[in-house]
């Protein structure tokens, strides 16, 4: 047998034994003033994620734990906490992508890691990018040649894109009234009064001011006499919204351009084509909306929505680098290499930019028509159906908007504020949340007679068989809510704001910063619709 024996660190060659004990010892005495503080607990294991001590405690809210937690226990849990989220594919609230073939999510995934900025360790992601823009640029009947062709980048979304190009047009027309001996502190820009909440956040936050086309009880888009009126010499730019997030509708680009050319008006118009870019072009190629409109200086596009990717990503393109003034443009030596960059932020992930090259060359111009065209199609269906139910349609059809159906409750006679019916367009869209589907109902841009409305997105994944369980479930509601008496339909809906709408529970904002009275919703009581 074997027998095992502390092994003794010999004494140094050479050196007296009890003068080795006494220098260990002083080494000792100073290790012992050092504070380390090593792990020491042991590591803890278990068969399954509901039998650990895990499960019988609270996740962590407002601090980070001092523990560890096995890998697979906080995916577990955090995953269930997830599931009490909505369903993506019944939100026909957004126009936000929710499907995408497997190979392109691989693709994303594969590109997580990649810091996107950093064009010399990813040189083939930048080029991607590049590829994405000049595409994009064609689609958009860009002028292209040596010297005059179009320039853009990549976004977060429409928002950063649509910030950039207001800095754009602001600094040209700064520059241009300098040039000239005159004041540049009153620029503004027109719009509708429809406009996404980011086009008032863009006003705002670099001090322009605006001077909005007002919406009709009869007409939810900008009047382009109107609009072009309102021009005077402060004005950097016109906004011209290709599908309007309520109605789905195109604006005229055209006769606004047609105007300002017939009067003699230089001025720029920047379209907001966030969700009709990748739309028109596919459905209704002949409509003149994009550069091949002399004042058109600019576009931006959401590839998150009917570009098709996941959110988020956008586009703007500008006609030509005269349109994009040189002094917001800087040249960053970034871990080696020389770069040009205009954007609001810095780092972030390719996967979205490649995710969009998939989706281009992945489909071609043949593949966007066909998915489109279907789009259309099934909105056309919905509508029509919607119809026969009883509904008032607000959006248009054949093409000639976007892919949604924006809809209200008939004019009934009789009394009261609904003229004798005992519910409304809330009530009803709560109703359809009881069902699962997120359908919006919204309060109408200002002076529309405070008209409300419901928006049903058809995005690429609601098939014709899922618009059918959507009409058979409108019925289902309006069927149960004719039966509640005014007094009931008021209970339930007291009821569910208070206990079921997530918004009317959110305890993380700041008091200061509730219910302000500076944006269009605030002053005229319009829903900031989502998109």
């Amino acid at each position: 047998m074997v027998h095992l024996a502390t092994v003794n660190t010999p004494p140094d060659s050479g050196s007296d034994e009890s003068d080795t004990t006494a220098e260990l010892k002083k080494v000792q005495h100073q290790l012992s003033k050092v504070q380390l503080q090593l792990a020491d607990e042991d590591d803890s294991f278990t068969t399954s994620v509901y039998g650990s001590r895990f499960a019988n405690q609270d996740l962590p809210r407002n601090e980070m734990p001092e523990d560890e937690m096995p890998k697979d226990v906080a995916y577990r849990m955090i995953k269930d906490e997830l599931s009490l989220d909505g369903n993506p594919m019944l939100n026909l609230a957004s126009f936000v992508t929710t499907y995408m073939e497997e190979e392109a999510e691989k693709l994303m995934t594969e590109s997580f890691a990649k810091n996107f900025i950093d064009y010399e360790e990813y040189p083939q992601s930048a080029d991607i990018q590049n590829r994405c823009v000049s595409m994009i640029g064609k689609l958009f009947n860009a002028p292209v040649g040596a010297g005059v062709g179009a320039v853009g980048t990549s976004c977060v979304g429409s928002s950063e894109a649509i910030m950039l190009a207001v800095l754009a047009m602001k600094k040209r027309w700064k520059n241009a009234r300098q040039a000239a001996g005159l004041p540049t502190d009153r620029p503004n820009i027109v719009m509708s009064s429809a406009v996404q909440v980011c086009w008032e956040k863009a006003a705002r936050y670099f001090e322009v001011e605006e001077k909005l086309v007002y919406c009709a009880p009869d007409r939810y888009v900008i009047d382009p006499a109107e609009t072009v009126a309102l021009v005077d010499e402060n004005t950097i730019g016109i906004c011209a919204i290709l599908g309007t997030t309520y109605t789905g509708e195109y604006e005229d680009v055209k006769a606004v351009n047609d105007l300002l050319v017939e009067k003699g008006m230089d001025v720029s118009i920047h379209v907001d084509a966030a969700s009709g870019g990748f739309v028109a072009p596919f459905v209704v190629p002949g409509l003149e909306w994009d550069f091949r409109l002399k004042n058109v200086v600019s576009i931006n596009v959401s590839g998150h929505k009917y570009g098709l990717v996941y959110p988020g990503v956008g586009w703007v393109v500008w006609r030509s680098a005269e349109f994009l003034p040189q002094e917001l443009v800087f040249n960053i030596n970034y871990l080696g290499a020389d770069q040009a960059s205009f954007t609001l932020n810095f780092s972030k992930g390719a996967s979205q930019v490649i995710g969009q090259y998939y989706q281009l060359i992945r489909l071609g111009k043949k593949g966007y028509r066909a998915i489109m065209s279907n789009l259309t199609r099934t909105a056309d269906y919905l509508t029509r159906s919607l119809e026969v139910l009883g509904f008032v349609i607000m959006s248009k059809r054949s093409g000639e908007g976007l892919p949604l159906v924006a809809f209200r409750l008939p004019d009934a006679a009789g009394g009261g504020e609904d003229g004798g019916r005992t519910y409304d367009e809330f009530a009803l869209a709560h109703q359809l949340r009881v069902r699962g589907w997120v359908v919006p109902a919204y309060t109408m841009a200002p002076k529309t007679n405070d008209l409300k409305m419901l928006r049903v997105v058809v995005r690429e994944d609601f098939s014709k068989a899922r618009c059918d369980a959507l009409i058979a479930d409108i019925k289902l509601c309006m069927g149960l809510l004719e039966q509640m008496d005014h007094a009931s339909v008021q209970r339930q809906q007291d009821f569910i704001h208070r206990h079921h709408l997530t918004s009317s529970k959110a305890s993380h904002n700041h008091p200061k910063f509730r219910k302000e009275k500076h944006s269009i919703q605030g002053k005229h009581g319009k829903t900031h619709a989502i998109c």
